[in-house]
């Protein structure tokens, strides 16, 4: 209940920003009067500003291509996203590998890879492709020397560590997430990521759970699906599958261990903020919304390992993007961050309102 209201509090909000941008004039006294009315029906339309996670960006080690490729397209069966072709063919550089509905920028490290602490669940209609290439061992012999496992779990699904050790789950007879199209995504075997679990240090306090779903539902207006001591549940956009479930999940789980971070903090020469880290990337349908929120809470984050930079609310508009780094209770802000994982925020429209070039998405 408590969730649904504060969709409601966020699409009145989002609909009175519109409106506020409107010249009625003098002689609309009368529709105006309606305004608050219209817009608390407009409220109660059930929907998410957030459309989808469309990528996790995380960096392998510097060197490492030949892991990469033995991993994500010759095991996983993902494919090359084009537009890093060059990078590819060279050996060297990030490379963009693609499923039907997302991606995974991997990144060059400097030089070490990033590790999850969590793991990335994919969805496939069927295993059967992955499970005999594991049994042909030839993949396995291109990744024996490196942290690469691969164990078959009792219910069917597989339970692997990729290069670096960042684990994976693969599961099967997930239907597709048609809410995208990526480049060359159709020919994938992978259909979508359809969960990432971040992990949490032992020492989180239990309230704090319930701290990281007000973030999604205030900040970023999403759909709490669960939060308990342990675990916070997000949905990331979409209607829901046949049997119910979300189409695509981002999971906060308390782990066992206390020495959890996603974030490798540090300075350019000039001494401004880098965030060599991992990231999540989501678009919205409400960016200006999402920014002015992000923004009273003091979360706008702009970090100079990239070109892209937003330094105030237009120029969020004008970049279709920003970013945030701490993720906070909206109600208990000077308590700090719960966690560090950044956020690159990107609106599927453009300030015209046509579609951002870079937005996968199929309808929005």
């Amino acid at each position: 209940v408590r969730a649904a209201f504060t969709m409601v509090q966020l699409r009145y909000l989002h609909l009175v920003d519109l409106i506020g941008e409107l010249n009625l004039g003098k002689k609309k006294k009368r529709q105006r009067a309606m305004l608050p009315l219209l817009a608390t029906a407009c409220a109660l339309l059930p929907s998410s500003n957030l459309l989808i996670l469309d990528h996790y960006n995380y960096n392998h080690r510097k060197g490492d291509h030949a892991l990469l490729k033995a991993f994500f397209f010759d095991l996983l069966g993902l494919t090359p996203d084009p537009r890093k072709a060059e990078n590819l063919a060279n050996g060297k550089g990030t490379v963009w590998a693609n499923m039907a509905a997302h991606q995974f920028h991997l990144a060059e490290g400097q030089p070490d890879a990033q590790v999850l602490d969590g793991c990335i669940t994919l969805g496939y209609d069927s295993l059967e492709g992955v499970r005999a290439r594991l049994a042909s061992g030839l993949v396995d012999d291109k990744l024996s020397a490196s942290a690469f496992s691969a164990d078959v779990q009792p219910d069917g699904s597989l339970a692997l560590t990729d290069p670096w050790g960042s684990p994976f789950k693969l599961v099967e007879n997930i239907e597709d997430d048609v809410r995208s199209k990526q480049d060359n995504g159709a020919d994938a075997e992978a259909r979508c990521l359809l969960d990432l679990t971040l992990n949490l240090g032992a020492d989180t306090p239990p309230d704090r759970l319930a701290g990281i779903g007000r973030f999604y539902e205030q900040v970023l207006g999403c759909e709490v699906i669960s939060v308990d001591a342990k675990r916070c549940v997000i949905s990331m956009g979409g209607p829901t599958r046949a049997d119910g479930s979300s189409l695509q999940t981002l999971t906060y789980a308390v782990c066992e261990r206390s020495d959890v971070r996603h974030d490798d903090l540090d300075v350019d020469d000039e001494g401004r903020p880098l965030n060599r880290g991992a990231h999540i990337s989501v678009y919205l349908s409400d960016l200006r919304g999402a920014y002015r929120r992000a923004d009273e809470l003091g979360l706008v984050y702009v970090n100079h390992r990239f070109k892209r930079r937003a330094y105030n609310e237009e120029e969020a508009i004008e970049q279709c993007m920003f970013r945030m780094l701490d993720v906070v209770d909206p109600e208990d802000v000077a308590a700090g961050p719960i966690v560090r994982i950044e956020h690159e925020v990107r609106s599927a429209i453009k300030a015209d309102g046509k579609k951002y070039k870079s937005c996968p998405l199929v309808e929005v």
